[in-house]
């Protein structure tokens, strides 16, 4: 049998301040480089030439652009030849073996002494898969695996220190469960309680164990809600019980989310809090409708404002006035019920009645649907339309981009 059919040895690395010599700088060695530097080697490059990228990570790296020489592999404890040049490679291999150094060779793995693995982490676990040669099967394998550890739904193996009790605010981003980061599906998969919003991704909630608590605190516009004070008693009362408390919202935890009430709560109580952030629907929802917030040459700002409170109220914050006299885009989360009164404001204080708008209802969601509109028109068309919460309506001439076909371009 000969060699290369053998089966390796696998084993973990410690290459912590340790020299690794990496010889080429194409888009391979690209690769490469980052997961070295990330497990704190000392990462020395050779090439004739370097990507962009490599030379942008000379401040972490050694860099010589010239010729590989035996000797740069002199005090190495791993190298790796990822050159082009079939002969270069060789030549790092040979002089490797001669130092009893493990070599990659990206070009031929059987004349290596040493395979790259298909590598992810999670939660501490190390997942490295080796097919034989076969990259793209490793690869997928290791996809797999790793899929069925983020999501939660298979091979659960919470650590002890991400079962802790204490509270976890987890942005549950806008809507599609596609958008929730892969820190918040941990999150969810480790909780003992869900304490959950009525925008925060509800699918999600199918896949906790039967043992885990759920705990409705939907606000209904207009109808039945959780008052934040319940939201607050909840999760700190749950939380000094021993559990370990997910607060799941939509959107982001800290974008008119309320999150920092929950922190002042549970710091008050002495309750451990930990922050994963969600991808607001204030940026997400128009840029999967496909407007832009912000456009070069159009606009140099953009400005989310909560419109939950109309122009005029005596509690209002927003100075209305200043923000009709910007030029850049307007994005008004919960505004639905008081945008007529908001647009009126913003004509008042100087914004053309017939700036474009859009108002895109159920953002990121199967039954999306958005509706075009100025603000000399938008009362009338949110009737006319039936727009209904939860959406979101984008103010300027970023919404005629998108559309040239309403507007004129």
């Amino acid at each position: 049998m000969a060699d290369a059919d053998l089966p390796t040895y696998p084993v973990g690395l410690r290459l912590a301040g340790r020299k690794v010599l990496v010889v080429g700088g194409g888009h391979v060695a690209q690769r490469r480089i980052p997961t070295l530097i990330a497990a704190g080697a000392d990462v020395h490059v050779v090439a004739r030439a370097a990507t962009m990228a490599i030379e942008g990570m000379s401040d972490e790296i050694t860099l010589a652009i010239r010729d590989f020489e035996p000797a740069d592999l002199d005090g190495a404890w791993y190298a790796i030849a990822a050159t082009d040049n079939a002969e270069t490679n060789a030549a790092v291999a040979a002089a490797a073996e001669e130092r009893r150094i493990f070599c990659v060779r990206s070009d031929d793995a059987s004349e290596a002494t040493a395979w790259t693995p298909a590598v992810g982490r999670h939660e501490g676990l190390t997942i490295a898969v080796l097919a034989n040669r076969e990259p793209r099967r490793s690869a997928a394998v290791r996809d797999q695996i790793m899929e069925a550890l983020r999501s939660g739904t298979a091979l659960r193996t919470p650590t002890t220190a991400a079962r802790k009790p204490g509270v976890v605010l987890v942005g549950g981003g806008p809507g599609d469960p596609d958008l929730v980061t892969i820190a918040a599906r941990n999150a969810i998969a480790s909780a003992d309680v869900v304490v959950a919003d009525r925008l925060a991704p509800r699918e999600l909630l199918a896949d906790l164990a039967p043992d885990v608590e759920l705990i409705d605190v939907a606000k209904l516009p207009r109808g039945r809600y959780a008052s934040q004070e319940f939201i607050n008693e909840v999760i700190v009362d749950r939380a000094l019980a021993g559990k370990r408390v997910v607060r799941f919202k939509g959107g982001d935890n800290f974008v008119f989310g309320r999150g920092y009430e929950e922190i002042i709560a549970c710091n008050a109580a002495g309750v451990p809090v930990e922050i994963i952030p969600g991808l607001s629907s204030s940026i997400s929802v128009p840029a999967r409708a496909g407007i832009p917030v912000t456009h070069r040459g159009v606009t140099h700002e953009f400005t989310v404002i909560s419109g939950h409170i109309p122009p005029g109220h005596p509690d209002s914050l927003v100075n209305w006035t200043a923000a009709a006299q910007m030029q850049g885009t307007l994005v008004l989360l919960m505004a639905v019920e008081n945008a007529p009164k908001i647009a009126a404001a913003l004509v008042e204080g100087g914004r053309p009645a017939e700036t474009p708008v859009a108002v895109i209802m159920d953002g990121t969601m199967p039954d999306e649907r958005t509706v075009l509109s100025t603000l000399g028109t938008l009362a009338a068309d949110l009737v006319a339309e039936g727009v209904t919460p939860p959406a979101i309506i984008v103010i300027g001439d970023v919404v005629a981009v998108a559309n040239p076909e309403r507007y004129g371009s």
